[in-house]
């Protein structure tokens, strides 16, 4: 891509050469693109969902209906051709239809050629100008982008503000701007590797300056743009190298100063946990609404404290193994992303606190303890919605993030108690080494996690991710049978089935550790020395029984689940202790 920007007006011309290969077995007849700025008009798609949301996000709120002409964001289509042969297209809302002009077989290729226009909207979600910060641009989902076509079609959705699904691709892009401005990307900086086309295209005395990136298979570029930012490095392993652009500020300049090193750590665990980065740079980046991430950077609001900077650092980092690598739908499976990225942000910070990088902080044992009290709190208010719901068809805002973020994370906290430690974590890489760049779904992700455990998962799968049920266990008494010899019965008090860690606690101070395996499993996970199985809890039957080789006086309390590590609604009834 060739960009011409004119930083006064906002606008930029824009010329796309695209080379796309038809890797399904179908026969391509039509293409489709977004155009996401076209939803930051007044009255799009995105405009009425958001006013008509209860809770709706408040960067974006009614926000879009009061943009002016000059604030609003569109894509125009000058020209589309296909292999040198113009085309017929249409725009509806934020997609462009192009019908071809002959078909694309399967494994065979095509080039289309289009020359747009663009203004960039003011700042109000992931993409936009002067940002609350006061970064200029944060040019994010801001090209007409091919959408993925995949075993199930197009996915070519209005954009409502989501996350973008895209073909892998090598990107080749160049900018043309003021030369006030500092530019970070996605990609590798080649402003320098083609002298030729920058003094051709640049008139002596021109206030611009071009840049060039290469960002190769990757399936999105972002890039920002500000005449402030200061850009420091830092060298990590294999000479890769991390990047951190942010403007000056006298209240959390030290949070930058110390962000880089402590990302350098990150990233070191990150890939013993998740798998290799597989590039040479990445960006850290002041922009944008929050936290976004890209291929090979990321978008971060920056006017914070250490410990917020280093957390999202981490959160938006870990999208590059979620998002950039594995690439799942998010408009269908954003916990996938979201929800993996929670969760491997807060095994990565309690690890970093374990090296006392960050003031007042320190390890915990269960780094997810806080977000399995909080998500147990919203299932109990009963507007909790299936994580099998489409992104954009969530009714609440709330639902939405919960699903997403919180359910997303304990569906890997779950896991890691239904399989065990050892090989929930060689789990995860296996699913990194097997399904990187090729979009993985649900039934890909359990598929590993069961060849790697070697226990059946769908039972959990289903519950988990096309349910709302809920978990709730309960002793429901302990009696003697006969001498020296006890009873204990459980309780299932919710629908969803889940194997059973319990200890028996003696009055002279000895630990009884038993595992009740559910029978859907046809296994149990690796246990420590000491605990004994027992037989597998059929998930048919609300109640399960078995007898422990002690008289009912010697027994000072019975407790499910002591580490509470299940989303057991009511923790109330997990613990059985003698009446006095």
């Amino acid at each position: 891509m060739n960009i011409d920007f004119d930083d006064a007006k906002h606008q930029f011309d824009g010329s796309q050469k695209l080379l796309l290969r038809n890797n399904s077995p179908d026969t391509l007849t039509t293409l489709y693109y977004h155009l996401y700025f076209n939803a930051f008009q007044p009255v799009s798609d995105m405009d009425v969902r958001f006013s008509n949301l209860p809770d709706p996000d408040p960067r974006v709120a009614n926000r879009i209906g009061k943009l002016q002409e000059s604030e609003i964001g569109f894509h125009e289509i000058k020209s589309l051709k296909q292999d040198n042969k113009s085309v017929d297209w249409t725009i509806i809302g934020s997609i462009l239809k192009v019908e071809l002009h002959h078909p694309i077989f399967p494994f065979d290729s095509s080039e289309m050629t289009m020359k747009f226009f663009a203004q960039v909207p003011v700042q109000i979600r992931r993409s936009g100008r002067m940002n609350k910060e006061g970064i200029d641009y944060s040019m994010s989902q801001w090209y007409p982008q091919l959408c993925n076509y995949d075993e199930h079609g197009w996915h070519a959705n209005q954009y409502l503000g989501g996350e973008f699904y895209a073909p892998w691709g090598d990107f080749l892009v160049r900018i043309r701007m003021n030369k006030k401005y500092t530019i970070a990307a996605s990609g590798y900086a080649l402003s320098s590797s083609d002298p030729q086309y920058v003094k051709s295209t640049l008139k002596n005395n021109s206030p611009d300056t071009i840049w060039q990136f290469y960002a190769p298979k990757v399936h999105d570029f972002v890039w920002a743009a500000d005449p402030d930012y200061v850009h420091d490095t830092v060298q990590i392993s294999n000479n890769r190298v991390l990047h951190f652009y942010h403007q000056p500020n006298d209240k959390f300049d030290e949070a930058w100063k110390s962000f880089p090193s402590i990302m350098r750590e990150a990233l070191k665990y990150i890939e013993m946990k998740f798998g290799p980065y597989p590039y040479k740079s990445y960006s850290f980046i002041q922009g944008g609404d929050g936290g976004m991430e890209y291929p090979m950077a990321t978008l971060i609001t920056g006017n914070r404290p250490l410990i917020s900077l280093v957390g999202v650092g981490v959160h938006e980092l870990m999208h590059t193994w979620f998002q950039m690598l594995l690439a799942s739908n998010e408009a269908f499976y954003a916990w996938m992303d979201e929800g993996f990225a929670s969760y491997a942000q807060q095994e990565v910070m309690n690890y970093l606190f374990s090296l006392n990088l960050i003031p007042g902080s320190v390890k915990v044992e269960d780094s997810h303890l806080v977000t399995v009290k909080n998500y147990i709190k919203f299932v109990t208010e009963e507007v909790e919605e299936p994580l099998s719901t489409h992104a954009d068809f969530f009714q609440t805002t709330k639902a939405y993030q919960f699903a997403a973020y919180s359910k997303g994370a304990m569906c890997l906290h779950q896991l890691r108690y239904i399989i065990g430690d050892r090989l929930f974590e060689q789990g995860m890489l296996d699913y990194y080494y097997a399904w990187r760049f090729k979009h993985p779904n649900p039934d890909d992700f359990f598929r590993v996690m069961e060849m790697t455990s070697g226990l059946e998962l769908d039972w959990f799968k289903d519950y988990f991710v096309n349910t709302t049920y809920k978990m709730d266990f309960a002793v429901d008494s302990v009696l003697t049978i006969k001498e020296g010899k006890s009873i204990i019965v459980l309780s299932r008090l919710e629908p969803f089935p889940m194997p059973i860690d319990l200890v028996v606690t003696l009055k002279n101070g000895k630990l009884l550790h038993f595992n009740i395996p559910i029978d859907l499993m046809l296994g149990h996970k690796e246990l420590d020395k000491g605990v004994k199985i027992l037989d597998p809890w059929h998930w048919v039957s609300p109640k399960y029984a078995f007898t422990v080789n002690e008289s009912l006086e010697d027994i000072l309390s019975v407790q499910i689940d002591p580490k509470q590590k299940m989303l057991d609604i009511d923790i109330s009834n997990n613990k059985w202790m003698p009446v006095k």
